[in-house]
């Protein structure tokens, strides 16, 4: 995989254990816009969380766990999207989160579209992303990039206030895209 991806308004870069300050920033200040998707604010998030993430993000890179991007709008930090070896052999699977500053202007279909692109190119034969089936917002950029959906996976204890508990899976092979 690529360390940078993209060029213009939104480029994804690898984290890096620098952007550990700007991390928390970002984060701190979408909790309220996050905490309804995002089990992993719960209980907010303090400074070490950022670090946390930022060491595991080099381990799971070198070990091909996940390729963890920081998405920048114009040179701004505006959130973070990763291609997850979680859905089986030759997939991967796509997840995003935008601070709200950055919500509804293409920046998540943007960054999910790079990192499509980024996949097909290093030969994997499918991307998927999940969304709980009340995720609208989300669900509009698998829709929107020609994603199929292809399972309803129910019923799950929803994990967040704003999930049912019902995840759509998503799926976007080479020739479809």
């Amino acid at each position: 995989m690529r360390a940078q991806l993209g060029a213009g308004e939104v480029t994804l870069r690898r984290w890096r254990e620098t952007d550990a300050a700007a991390l928390h920033r970002v984060v701190t200040e979408s909790i309220e816009h996050l905490r309804p998707w995002m089990a992993w604010v719960a209980n907010g998030y303090p400074p070490e969380a950022a670090a946390t993430f930022l060491a595991a993000t080099r381990e799971d890179w070198e070990s091909g766990a996940a390729y963890n991007y920081a998405i920048f709008v114009q040179g701004r930090l505006a959130g973070a999207s990763s291609l997850m070896a979680r859905v089986g052999p030759g997939g991967l699977e796509i997840g995003y989160w935008l601070h709200p500053a950055y919500v509804g202007r293409g920046t998540a279909t943007r960054a999910a579209s790079l990192l499509a692109t980024e996949a097909f190119r290093v030969g994997v034969r499918r991307v998927e992303i999940v969304t709980d089936v009340a995720n609208f917002r989300s669900a509009a950029v698998p829709r929107r990039l020609g994603f199929t959906e292809v399972e309803r996976r129910s019923p799950q204890e929803p994990l967040t206030p704003g999930e049912d508990g019902v995840d759509i899976i998503w799926r976007l092979t080479p020739d479809r895209g």
